[in-house]
């Protein structure tokens, strides 16, 4: 039996997703500054860590309205800007100069950015189809 004001609420993946995925940014964000660049293998550039703890407070917030399709879009989104952040590396497009990437962040927005669309596309794809 649900104690008094809390719901027994299914969580959907996209949900789980951001409820994880969204602390990771912050704490990554807050590395970046504790953590010596000489000892870290992605980058510890200023703008990039404060976009980490942005975006991750963004999510936060977002989780907190428990709103599906914004979660959804939120995911999706967030790993369209992922998978840009490779691109730019690559072909040196902005921010590069300013997030001052790694090859490990490389990596990383490649498999976060893929996994995020895939859960965040999930999630709107399968919303548009209860819609009557």
């Amino acid at each position: 039996m649900p104690k008094a004001g809390h719901t027994n609420i299914k969580k959907s993946v996209s949900y789980i997703t951001l409820a994880v995925f969204a602390p990771v940014l912050i704490l990554t964000g807050v590395a970046g500054f504790l953590i010596p660049a000489d000892r870290s293998l992605t980058s510890g550039a200023l703008p990039y860590n404060l976009f980490h703890i942005v975006f991750g407070s963004i999510g936060l917030i977002i989780i907190w309205s428990r709103k599906e399709e914004l979660i959804s879009f939120f995911n999706a989104g967030f790993g369209l800007i992922d998978l840009y952040q490779a691109l730019a590396s690559y072909l040196n497009l902005p921010p590069k100069d300013y997030f001052l990437w790694t090859r490990v962040d490389d990596i990383l927005h490649i498999l976060i950015g893929v996994a995020l669309v895939i859960i965040g596309g999930y999630g709107i794809l399968k919303r548009e189809r209860r819609k009557p």
